[in-house]
């Protein structure tokens, strides 16, 4: 109907007013206007800042509450390991924590886990975004950007989630009855009360120096994967691959590279349960903790270390267990991070599409 008229319109006029002919082109003037105005609210991919925040945040949240109990059967693991214990194998972590505090066991510590999953994973990846768009150059293939981006990301994100993951491990390998914490906040308050502020980001320097890592191994891989999966995909069509990325593909590449990453950097996450575990700041000692047999040891027995030093933390682990202490933890941690990254990433993708969604709808209603 509109298109009618405008062309009536058009005849009437032609050649007699030149008022009349000006309309269509305030029009296309106004809606350029309007599409310049919603890119420079706008930062990448056609999504705003906050909307990658929470969609990180969402991801982060569903990747480890979905994973958690695998992570606690690591957590025990590697806190056994490096101790003059006995091997402690899947099995054997799986029986001792049913044993002591039955299936609710696995899930100590996830309500400090959620505490702290949700604003990481909305820095980790609002910062990888922006980071990639400003390092990539427009070139979608460039994963040397790729990891530079994951890098930035998990410096930042560590900053935010290293204390509550250390509460998190801590809660994790105090169960039973007479466990050294009970909760949280008793947690937080007895850290902070007796060993100080520093005990929360003892492990900071070894979780970057772990997450750097398997973050640049990680947002390679996954890129690369999800590339070759997209030109391998029996649908796909030349120069259209964006709407090939499905959730599958998405699931599968993140998988592939958190398997890759975690077991890459498994020794250095061995180190960081060890400085996340100490019951005091290097070997100041803690009179309370005769009571529940810790006295000369950390949370369910892992070592005190008098020196901060990465060196001196692995120096011992291979002393007493050699090399293969440095892998302690391997198969739940692969068994952990490779469903999380599918989780992650598809979770993360699939809000983005939805973000994405809204945005062309409330901009075609504008319109």
């Amino acid at each position: 109907m509109a298109a009618t008229t405008t062309t009536s319109t058009t005849t009437m006029t032609d050649g007699i007013s030149k008022h009349h002919d000006l309309r269509p082109v305030s029009n296309h003037q106004t809606t350029h206007t309007h599409s310049q105005t919603q890119t420079q609210t706008q930062t990448h991919d056609g999504l705003q800042f906050w909307q990658f925040m929470v969609a990180g945040s969402i991801a982060g949240c569903a990747e480890h509450m979905a994973m958690f109990p695998v992570d606690t059967i690591k957590t025990r693991m590697q806190a056994l390991g490096s101790c003059p214990i006995k091997t402690v194998g899947v099995r054997t972590a799986f029986r001792a924590i049913l044993k002591s505090d039955g299936p609710s066991g696995f899930y100590r510590g996830i309500a400090a886990m959620g505490l702290g999953a949700g604003p990481a994973h909305a820095v980790y990846f609002s910062v990888y975004e922006l980071c990639k768009k400003s390092f990539s150059k427009g070139n979608p293939n460039n994963h040397l950007a790729h990891a530079a981006s994951g890098v930035c990301a998990t410096v930042m994100s560590d900053g935010v989630l290293t204390p509550m993951d250390m509460v998190k491990q801590r809660l994790q390998l105090s169960g039973g009855v007479g466990g050294a914490y009970s909760g949280v906040w008793q947690c937080v308050n007895r850290v902070f009360r007796e060993e100080g502020f520093k005990a929360f980001y003892a492990s900071y320097r070894t979780t970057v120096l772990m997450n750097a890592p398997f973050t640049a191994v990680h947002f390679a891989t996954y890129e690369a994967a999800k590339k070759g999966l997209v030109e391998i995909s029996p649908n796909h069509v030349d120069g259209n691959n964006v709407d090939e990325e499905t959730l599958l593909v998405h699931a599968t590449a993140g998988a592939g590279a958190g398997a890759l990453a975690a077991f890459v950097t498994t020794p250095l996450d061995v180190v960081k349960t060890q400085f996340q575990c100490q019951t005091d700041s290097f070997g100041v000692d803690n009179v309370f903790l005769s009571s529940t047999n810790l006295a000369v040891m950390g949370v369910c027995g892992c070592d005190r270390f008098k020196s901060g030093s990465i060196r001196h933390v692995i120096k011992t682990i291979v002393e007493k267990d050699g090399y293969k202490g440095l892998l302690r933890g391997w198969v739940p941690r692969m068994l952990f991070h490779a469903p999380a990254a599918a989780i992650c990433w598809s979770t993360y993708e699939a809000a983005k599409d939805l973000f994405q969604d809204r945005n062309d709808h409330n901009s075609n209603r504008t319109v």
